[in-house]
């Protein structure tokens, strides 16, 4: 008998942040569900990091994943853009230790590789991608921000026993071990 893995996937960010979850059985995935996130109507970026947490942590409790993935952020010139970017990231994470489900993180270049076998792909060849490999007929949502998230999931499962180059926890005391400069 084959057992179901429930895998979310988050795409973190702080003016849409994308939720992608899927089902997986035996190599058989299908989309269970994609959510997006609006924050750009929030004032400020610690209203923002609570709905974050809070829709984490809802996603969790309503859909049980099994695993956790979450796209890393993007190293770009911006200092704070990046700031921002890893605190989003952090409270995702945060919210999935919480209710102790595993966590993996990806590379964005990772994830697109995965998709569509080219690590430069574009946001709208993701979504094609991720559209023909879940047999979709419409893809649906309206921000790509969400198919960025689902694309963190299908990466997962394509990658499960295989993440040695990614950094996967299953714990607090798993994170720290990892990351001994995060300790003060």
């Amino acid at each position: 008998m084959q057992t179901e893995k429930i895998i979310l996937g988050i795409d973190p960010g702080t003016t849409v942040m994308g939720f992608g979850i899927i089902s997986v059985k035996g190599n058989k995935m299908e989309l269970v569900s994609i959510h997006e996130l609006i924050l750009k109507k929030y004032p400020n970026h610690e209203t923002k990091l609570k709905y974050i947490f809070e829709r984490t942590l809802s996603l969790i409790d309503e859909f049980h994943p099994d695993e956790v993935a979450l796209e890393a952020p993007f190293f770009g010139k911006n200092v704070q853009s990046m700031l921002k970017l890893g605190r989003a990231q952090g409270v995702a994470m945060a919210a999935s230790l919480h209710r102790n489900v595993p966590i993996t993180e990806y590379s964005p270049k990772k994830v697109k590789m995965a998709i569509t076998g080219n690590g430069n792909a574009s946001k709208e060849q993701v979504a094609g991608m991720l559209k023909n490999l879940l047999k979709l007929e419409e893809f649906p949502t309206k921000y790509l921000d969400a198919s960025d998230g689902l694309a963190v999931a299908v990466c997962h499962h394509f990658n499960m026993g295989n993440v040695s180059t990614d950094k996967n926890y299953t714990g607090w005391e798993s994170f720290l071990k990892q990351n001994p400069e995060r300790l003060k």
